[in-house]
């Protein structure tokens, strides 16, 4: 499987691709000491052999004499140690932590679905507050050895009472707290049917879908471990710093306090400034040097301006040279992020900035009729399109009334979008099959043989797998489950819709794993659940719903799950721990979710339903999910082959042939073969700012040239020491601040109160662009 990121030159696609690449690499020595025990032999004998390559067979390549991390097997022999002290795993401790960790992250990652920018708990901030959690429960709790009495020694030590807070209950504890949005699709559809159709769902309906649609993919997860967990080139980047922290943690304790009181000096001041971006001086949000200049131009002129480099407020703009100062936007993400990733997102906003504004002013579908960014529908005279207004009682499609008021519109930015999500759609299925297909069929025979070579997956063949029949009978429930719902009516998708959307699920899941597991990000796959729903369920906006809801998250779970058993062959987790804890995360977390949502749904249904939103709430995110809906129900009339919209489904047949090109090109013109280029994540990120904030991007860029251009090569001691650890530091602190000022100020319980209006906080566009 060590081929298994060779690109169209059959050279590795990961690091040894370009020079820029090998220096980006350099990192993952950012593990420090974390596997001291694996790198020391090899380390010694680098000594004096600077930028020259070990003798060794793996030829791997050192630099003041540290292993450069090259693939998936220079991260499993030098980077993660393989170390097993055969500590437990599933304890009450790890369980009372993971419950009251999965609380919080559940809470936030709902409030941030109503936000101008989505974002999700930074799961290495709920690692350490675990941690420091886990620690203290050791600290100052009583030994069982202090009491005489059996019972309570017993009982001491079940509760974990003064015992060690060890590596395992840190991984379970945190899988649970990092779980608990499994189940997001499921609350996203009820939320949906609140604002959009006045309806709300049965008890049972929710409980029995909520079921089924949380846990259905990660039968797709069980199915492919042989090939999207075991081998060793299934790193999955993003959750390494993760790997290299608990490892960090728990094999080198010397280090510890300094670290937490580093972590802790971070977080508190992250805190203390998140209150000046979010609340008292919302400039902050977004600083453009360009409207500052004409904040006295005419309003036509100040219009256009806000187009381009306005992007503080939801919907604003483009945001171009708008830096935000607010870290809740920007995230630790850009510091994690490999660099090849980055680099593909980077040439995706050259594309996305004159596609967006080209389409606009070109009066591209009429674009000038309505905003320049929003995801709701509109009537062709601009005004907003209601959802009831054309539908019957039963939430289907009414003829007579869409014939009165016409086909719905789409801005030209939500057209985009969904055309680029398609793009990447396409060119994620081709580009698994031309670089990835022999070294999948290599791994999974492999696995079936039991003949994988990568370390980890050795040292866990000790523990008792997950026998295949869990996963079935797992699949059974949830499939009954969704048999009932469906069967009842009340989501107006039809039992045979129903299969075909799990079938789907199934057939994308694959190709998502393994571009996430080799890149750390993957490609939004929703938008083809969309338009197959659409297909085979014309008129019914709320069984598109239902149906993308089922055939999406069979891919997202399927990606989560395997993520979590990578994590889990890492740092030693038995599977069938991994397992359960899954499960009961993702339905707690639902539940919570769902708490979540009717409350602010409730209480802030007006501005939700706004096509603009404003600084502090968006309904944004909704309004497009429900736009895909509608649109899809109407496949025929707005996306067929003589409709206005027909570009966008044409884009899955385009991307199909974008990794086709690539690699013709790169046969042509060797020199590309150099070049880290994914053509699936350019699509993506063409488009995938179509809504919202923007005026984070030029911030995230800058934070990523700096990390992972700048501070890992030049100063690589402080990039593997504090990158990962401050990072997640400053995600913590902004997020417990919004958390409290959701509901102290911004009116997610009820009454909202404002800061005073003044110039650092105005009562329009806090980059005072319009």
């Amino acid at each position: 499987m060590s081929a298994l990121v060779e690109d169209s030159s059959g050279r590795s696609d990961d690091i040894q691709a370009s020079e820029v690449s090998k220096a980006d690499v350099l990192t993952k020595e950012a593990s420090v000491t974390v596997g001291e025990e694996s790198q020391t032999n090899s380390t010694n004998e680098a000594e004096g052999n600077r930028s020259a390559k070990s003798q060794n067979e793996n030829d791997t390549v050192y630099v003041n004499g540290h292993p450069v991390i090259e693939n998936g097997d220079d991260v499993s022999r030098f980077l993660i140690s393989d170390r097993d002290d055969g500590d437990p795993s599933f304890t009450f401790r790890s369980i009372v932590l993971g419950t009251a960790f999965t609380a919080l992250s559940s809470v936030i990652t709902m409030i941030y679905i109503f936000k101008p920018t989505m974002m999700q708990v930074s799961a290495v901030f709920l690692q350490l507050l675990v941690y420091i959690f886990g620690e203290a429960w050791a600290i100052f709790t009583p030994r069982p050895d202090r009491f005489k009495s059996r019972w309570v020694q017993k009982t001491l030590r079940f509760l974990n009472s003064g015992q060690p807070f060890g590596i395992k209950e840190h991984v379970v504890a945190s899988l649970i707290a990092s779980s608990g949005n499994n189940g997001l699709a499921g609350v996203e559809v009820y939320a949906a049917e609140r604002l959009f159709y006045d309806r709300s769902v049965s008890a049972s309906t929710a409980i029995l879908a909520t079921f089924s649609i949380s846990l259905c993919g990660f039968v797709v997860a069980g199915l492919l471990r042989p090939l999207i967990v075991y081998p060793a080139e299934m790193v999955y980047w993003t959750t390494l710093p993760q790997v290299v922290l608990f490892q960090n943690l728990h094999f080198d304790t010397r280090a510890n306090r300094g670290r937490l009181i580093k972590f802790g000096w971070a977080l508190v001041l992250a805190a203390i400034w998140e209150f000046f971006p979010s609340y008292i001086i919302t400039w902050f949000g977004g600083l453009s040097i360009v409207c500052l200049a004409t904040i006295n131009a005419p309003e036509n002129t100040r219009t256009i301006i806000s187009t381009i480099f306005g992007g503080a407020s939801s919907n604003q703009g483009l945001g171009l040279l708008n830096f935000s100062l607010d870290w809740q936007y920007i995230q630790s993400q850009y510091l994690s992020l490999p660099f090849k990733q980055q680099l593909n997102t980077w040439i995706a906003y050259v594309i996305w900035y004159p596609a967006m504004l080209g389409l606009y002013y070109s009066n591209a579908w009429n674009a000038k009729n309505f905003p320049f960014m929003s995801t709701s529908l509109f009537k062709s005279d601009g005004s907003r399109l209601t959802t009831t207004a054309i539908l019957n009682s039963e939430g289907i499609i009414d003829e007579a009334k869409l014939a009165k008021i016409g086909l719905p519109y789409l801005t030209s930015s939500t057209v985009w979008g969904y055309f680029t999500q398609n793009l990447a759609i396409g060119a994620l299925i081709t580009h698994v099959i031309i670089f990835y297909g022999k070294d999948m069929v290599l791994a999974w025979k492999q696995a079936r043989s039991k003949t994988q070579p990568d370390p980890h997956y050795r040292a866990m063949l000790k523990y008792k797998e997950v026998p295949m029949w869990w996963y079935l009978v797992l699949f059974v429930l949830c499939f009954i489950a969704g048999i009932i719902v469906t069967a009842h009516g009340e989501t107006t998708l039809p039992v045979w819709g129903y299969i075909i959307a799990l079938l789907l699920g199934g057939f994308i899941a694959p190709f998502s794993c393994i571009l996430y597991g080799l890149y750390g990000s993957g490609v939004s796959t929703n938008q083809i659940s969309k338009m197959v729903a659409g297909a085979v369920h014309p008129g019914r906006p709320l069984a598109n719903f239902y149906f993308a809801s089922w055939s999406h998250q069979v891919i997202l779970l399927a990606v989560n799950l395997a993520n979590w058993l990578k994590v889990g062959q890492y740092t030693k987790v038995p599977h069938r721990v991994m397992f359960g804890t899954q499960i009961y995360a993702t339905l707690l977390g639902a539940g919570l979710n769902y708490a979540v949502m009717t409350t602010i749904v409730t209480n802030q249904r007006e501005i939700l339903l706004d096509p603009e939103g404003n600084s502090v709430w968006s309904g944004s995110y909704m309004q497009s999910l429900n736009s895909q809906a509608i649109t899809w129900a109407l496949a025929k009339d707005m996306y067929g082959a003589k409709s206005r919209y027909f570009i966008v489904p044409l884009g899955i047949v385009i991307g199909l042939a974008l990794p086709v090109l690539h690699w013709g090109v790169a046969r042509v013109f060797p020199r590309v073969r150099n070049w880290p280029i994914n053509t699936a994540i350019i699509a993506l990120y063409s488009g995938y700012t179509y809504y919202g904030n923007t005026s984070w991007v030029c911030s995230s860029i800058a934070v990523g040239v700096f990390s992972q251009f700048w501070l890992r090569r030049r100063l690589p001691r402080i990039y593997n020491k504090y990158n990962y650890l401050i990072g997640a530091a400053m995600d913590g602190g902004s997020q417990i601040v919004i958390f409290i000022l959701s509901f102290a100020v911004f009116g997610a319980s009820g009454t909202e109160h404002r800061f005073p209006t003044w110039w650092g906080s105005p009562s329009g566009n806090p980059d005072h662009c319009l």
